[in-house]
Parts: structure tokens; sequence; C-alpha cells
């Protein structure tokens, strides 16, 4: 990171770029940064709803551009501008709201160039690349004041909110560990020599801040996950929704106060391939009075309890009370209780869309202004990322490694510091203020 100390928030300062205050019935004007599978998703969310014009879209690859504005016409609404640089659509004067759906490695800092554009954000997850970025994004929000929302949309789904208030009810007694489950099956990438990029392709906008590397097809499109330079391995991919949802029940705070520990081990088995992150990982973080596991396979596995979700997968969560028990997942919550383990409670997902109630709960914020009616503000999806950063790193140095809360960093260990944050290349670089 290129600035060592963190700027006090000052509570009204403006945005460089500060909008009109939006009506309850004023449209929001959006911009699409980032038109691979979950950029798409995002444009077929916006399509679907009333009140939002998409008025530009951002791909470094003209055919994913293409295939997003094909969309948009075929859908009946106005063509948008094309960009492949986001910059130059942060200073489109008549975008209100920016939805980031780029490589991990790029949502800090495109976030914090629209919010310094006064733009508002919905940023994919995880929100981070590194725990520095996560406290850089939170800076920036509230300086700018500006709305920034995570895409872990299990915090809007009702039956996922109902079970988490059963939890704080006590309908299992006092919960004291959580479980996190990612068992879902990822083939091999296989291996690939490096080649020329496609044509249209701005491979160095592609890398932006991450280090530069000759264009290989496996770190392009869904594979970046499995390299270091620009994601975070399937624990920041589909794990991060499930410690999420393990933060959530717990209760535990935002800025990692009652954390004491963290450990994990794995590696990339039976595997022969090009990938860097490994495909089996098991975490345990030690809180004061709590205990959160965390299991990623992603080789074939069981199903555990009740848990489950199609092709074959078992992703979810389990809460453990002195009373009994309750499972999680997108489907449904079932709760147990005693030692006869009978099924008290159970209910089921009602919503046709995961992400749809959490992009409407983002609008509504929008036009409010209250950050704090966000379901995954940067403040809470922001520690929640953190968590898959730290069993990382705790995998990457090969150690336990004790947490310093105080210091936000950890106790006598200077490797496992030094991948807190990471140096940007140029001139993919930090503003000189957040």
């Amino acid at each position: 990171m290129q600035r060592r100390q963190f700027i006090p928030v000052a509570a009204a300062a403006l945005s460089l770029g500060a909008q009109r205050i939006l009506g309850a019935n004023d449209r929001v004007n959006v911009a699409i940064i980032g038109l691979g599978g979950r950029g798409n998703d995002h444009l077929t969310e916006f399509l679907n709803m009333g009140g939002v014009e998409i008025s530009a879209i951002c791909d470094v690859d003209p055919v994913s551009i293409e295939k997003a504005q094909g969309s948009i016409v075929a859908a009946g609404r106005p063509a948008a501008r094309q960009f492949s640089d986001m910059r130059r659509v942060f200073d489109l004067a008549g975008v209100h709201a920016v939805s980031m759906a780029t490589p991990n490695h790029w949502h800090a800092l495109g976030a914090v160039w629209a919010m310094r554009a006064g733009k508002d954000v919905y940023c994919e997850k995880p929100a981070s690349h590194d725990p520095t970025e996560s406290r850089i994004m939170l800076e920036a929000a509230r300086r700018h004041g500006r709305m920034l929302q995570i895409g872990t949309q299990s915090r809007s789904l009702p039956h996922k909110m109902e079970a988490v208030e059963l939890l704080r009810s006590g309908v299992i007694g006092e919960v004291y560990a959580a479980k996190g489950i990612c068992y879902k099956r990822r083939k091999s990438i296989g291996h690939k020599a490096d080649s020329a990029a496609p044509k249209g392709v701005d491979w160095d906008a592609f890398l932006g801040p991450a280090p530069f590397r000759p264009f290989n097809e496996l770190r392009f499109k869904y594979n970046w996950h499995w390299f270091w330079d620009t994601g975070n391995g399937d624990l920041g991919n589909q794990g991060v929704h499930q410690m999420d949802v393990a933060r959530w029940g717990l209760g535990l705070p935002d800025n990692h106060g009652t954390l004491r520990s963290v450990a994990a081990s794995g590696g990339k088995l039976v595997y022969q391939d090009d990938q860097e992150t490994p495909n089996t990982l098991m975490s345990t973080f030690e809180f004061e009075g709590r205990q959160l596991t965390f299991e990623v396979r992603g080789l074939v596995a069981e199903r555990v309890g009740g848990l489950g979700s199609p092709r074959g997968n078992c992703i979810g969560n389990i809460f453990y009370g002195a009373d009994g028990w309750l499972e999680l997942d997108d489907s449904a919550y079932r709760v147990y209780q005693g030692e006869d383990h009978r099924l008290i409670r159970e209910g089921r997902d009602q919503t046709k869309s995961e992400t749809a109630p959490h992009i409407q709960n983002f609008l509504d914020a929008v036009k409010s202004r209250d950050y704090k009616s966000l379901r995954a503000d940067i403040a809470i999806s922001g520690a929640s990322a953190d968590l898959c950063h730290f069993a990382n790193i705790s995998y990457r140095v090969g150690r336990k490694l004790n947490w310093d809360a105080a210091q936000h960093k950890w106790c006598g260990d200077s490797e496992a510091n030094s991948l807190m944050s990471r140096q940007n290349r140029a001139p993919y670089t930090w503003p000189e203020s957040f």
C-alpha cells in the first residue's frame, strides 16, 4: 500500500463529484463495470427493475460489451454508452451508481475511484482483495458520503434473515460455534502456455493494480479466481457467502475485536495444474467465547447434515447452541433441539431471485442516503472478506496466527503482516487521499 496511515474520517465531508439527492420517484442511472458472469447477472436484474436506467457499460473485452449491449437493446431499453476504461465512466455526470463486477483485485481501487467521483457503488463479493483494502473502502465511503453495498446477498434473503433472528431469540440456546461448508466441485484447470491476448482485449487494464504478467487464458475470464494476483481461491469466491452468514449468526463485531487466532491448512490436492490457490482448505477461528470452523473442498465430497445445493455440491452453514443446532443453506433452514434431535422448525426460500432483493436494498439507500439501511454495508461485508483473507494468509505462511486487535495486525509475524496489503502497479495506484 502506498499510504501507511489512515486519514481520520470527517463525517460531513463532501465527495469530489457530489450528486444531487434523488427523490423517491427519480430514476437511478447505473453503470456496470465488468460484464462477465456476475456482471451479466447484474445487467439482467437491473433490466427487470423499474426506475433504473443502464446508462453505461464497461469491460476490457469488446466481445463482452457487444453481448451486454445486445441484451439491453433486446429488452427494449436505450443503448448504453460503451467504455473500456472505467475512469471514463466515473467522469459521466449523469451516472448516479456503479455496479462493480470486476475480478477481485479491481474491487477496491475501482470502488474508491467511483466514490471520489460522487458515485454510489454496488460491489461484488468479496469486498476486497486484501484486508487493508477493506479499511480503505470503508474510509472512502464515509469520507465521501457514498453508499457502498457488497454483493453478499444472503443478508437480503428472507429465510436467512428469519433464521438469524431465531438464533438471536435463543431458539437453540447460547450459540457458541458455527461451521461454514463450501463443498463445491471444481475441475482441474490444466496447463496453458502464455499467448497473445484476444483481439481488442486490453490486457494491461485487466491486470490493473496487479503485477504485470503475459496474457494467459487461464488467468482470464473465470479462472482468475485461482491465482493470488487476481483472486482469493474458493474461500473468497463461493466461501465468502458462508463466511458472512457465519459471522452474522455468531454476532461477531465488524472490527475483529473478539478475534484471538486463525489457523488454516490444506493444499492443492490430487490435481497437477497451474492453479495457485488451494482446492482443499480447513480453517479454525478462535474468538472470545465463540469458535468458527470453515471447510473448502473442491473435489468430490459428502453431504453434511441436510445441507445441499444443485449439481451435487454441499454449501451452507451449521450453528451450534447449548440446546440444539440450526442448519441453513440457500434453499431452507432447519432447527433441531435436544439430545433426541427433534426438528422443531423449518423455513424455505420463497424468492425468485437471490440478487434482486439485495440490489433493491442498495437502490433504496441511494435515494434515502442512509448507509445504515444497507444490509451489506462495507463495514459488515468487508469484515467477512477479511476472515477469508486471514485464513488464506495463515495457509500461505503455514502456521497459526495470533491476532492483535488493538493494532489490527498479527502478533510478531512480519511475513503474515506483509500479506495484509500489497503495492499497486503504476499507474493503477491509490489517490493521495481516499
